[in-house]
């Protein structure tokens, strides 16, 4: 999406064009705005040569920002995202949105999607494979979370219904967890019954995640622990409505968030990622 010249032939003929590159690690904020905002905008710009009709755009719950531990988030709330990922999915959303006297354009904003192989998720797997359960101090922070299923049905769903159209919609199963329910549950479905549950003081963790980012930055390569994973595991909570996905686009999450983890997790096994 970098490479115009590149995506001229797999657009020929093309209506729809559904968006669903980018970066969700890198070593500086370069590194996410060259492909969430410019890959977006030559996308978009390609799709216009093209001849394209439909652009549905893969975003983030990044982009919105946390949420407050007791309310969801609606569509309607500014951005305020709070790191670079988040801030480059802003970004691309607002490109994308201003084709919209060109193209058809529409938004998803998923939560952390669940999904076997996904490598988002796969530290946490093997965290709770050892008998980790970690535990942020603090208030419960409630984290959205959604499977990969129904995030391709509701992808769907905007590129065939008229209502997407100049929308934007969350994206989740409609229940959360926190990071350590999260644990637990995947250590039960690893069958992992010895736990060490260890609690993690905020200050502490953004302070490894600064030197982190440091060591990735001389390196050039990204490390699990960074500044982006820390703010989004200590933000106050990442939850959001999808009331407006079930009102226009008739959208209901078909998996239930347990059997999603679930689920997530035996693909792990079955791909030789996790014992």
């Amino acid at each position: 999406v970098t490479q115009a010249p590149t995506l001229a032939e797999p657009m020929r003929g093309a209506s729809h064009v559904f968006h669903l590159a980018g970066v969700r690690r890198g070593a500086n904020r370069d590194a996410f705005f060259a492909v969430n905002e410019v890959g977006t905008r030559i996308v978009a710009s390609s799709m216009v040569a093209a001849g394209a009709r439909r652009l549905v755009v893969a975003g983030s719950l990044a982009a919105a920002g946390p949420s407050t531990r007791e309310c969801e988030l609606t569509e309607s709330a500014p951005c305020r995202p709070t790191d670079w990922y988040g801030e480059s999915k802003a970004a691309a959303e607002a490109v994308a949105l201003s084709f919209a006297d060109r193209l058809e354009v529409t938004v998803s904003r998923p939560s952390r999607i669940l999904g076997a192989g996904d490598r988002e998720n796969l530290p946490f797997v093997r965290l709770a494979r050892r008998g980790l359960i970690l535990r942020i101090s603090g208030a419960p922070r409630p984290i959205a979370m959604v499977d990969v299923e129904d995030v391709v049905r509701q992808l769907i769903l905007q590129g065939e219904r008229p209502e997407a159209v100049g929308e934007v919609f969350f994206c989740s199963s409609g229940e959360t967890l926190t990071l350590e329910r999260l644990l637990e549950e995947i250590a039960r479905n690893l069958g992992q019954a010895r736990l060490r549950r260890i609690s993690l003081n905020p200050v502490l963790l953004h302070a490894l995640a600064t030197a982190a980012d440091g060591i990735s930055s001389l390196t050039q390569k990204p490390l699990p622990l960074n500044r982006k994973l820390v703010r989004q595991l200590t933000a106050s909570g990442w939850n959001c409505s999808i009331a407006k996905a079930r009102q226009l686009l008739g959208f209901a999450p078909t998996v239930r968030l347990l059997d999603s983890v679930a689920r997530s997790v035996a693909g792990y096994r079955a791909l030789g990622l996790v014992d």
